[in-house]
């Protein structure tokens, strides 16, 4: 049995994470937390920081929980500050599992234009994101630094047998429900 499997993916609004939390999803059978959809659910507002930190929370406990027992885990919170994705190491470790963490960036006008012209902009809650808004948090991001990005495992190489529909790949095709 392969150990289980932590990504972590850090960046901005717009950087593609949700995009790419999908990919892993699907080509490791991955459990997608994501504070975002939780609140959108639960209809609670976007912008409520201490809605977000409970979910965070609680999807922490449970992101460890299915580490123990073999399932594969993305978290796509953006974990801009250093101390959040030392925690999520911190976790895998715990749990034997494996741990990845991925830098998704762009340059701020690409972010800007990637959220104003995506369809989720109405539904971000009380309001929505800004210009201000996204040059005011690529200034306060924590960017890993190679000495921290060294410090985990390297997602693995894509090969044919990690495509749905090949014999050598272990997983179905599950995709989460609801908008994306």
């Amino acid at each position: 049995m392969h150990p289980a499997r932590l990504f972590i993916l850090c960046g901005l609004p717009g950087a593609g994470k949700t995009s790419r939390a999908l990919e892993l999803c699907e080509r490791f059978g991955a459990i997608r937390m994501s504070a975002d959809d939780w609140m959108e659910r639960l209809g609670t507002d976007l912008w409520d920081e201490d809605a977000r930190a409970r979910i965070e929370r609680i999807q922490r406990g449970l992101t460890a929980d299915l580490l123990r027992v073999g399932t594969n885990v993305v978290v796509e919170w953006g974990a801009w500050a250093r101390f959040e994705r030392d925690d999520l190491l911190a976790i895998a470790g715990g749990a034997g599992a494996l741990a990845h963490l991925e830098f998704l960036d762009a340059p701020v006008d690409v972010l800007w234009h990637r959220v104003v012209d995506r369809a989720r902009q109405p539904r971000l809650g009380g309001r929505a994101i800004t210009r201000a808004d996204m040059e005011e948090w690529s200034t306060i991001i924590d960017r890993p630094t190679s000495e921290e990005l060294d410090s985990y495992d390297p997602i693995p190489a894509v090969t044919a047998g990690d495509r749905p529909g090949s014999p050598a790949y272990p997983y179905g095709t599950w995709r989460p429900e609801g908008p994306t």
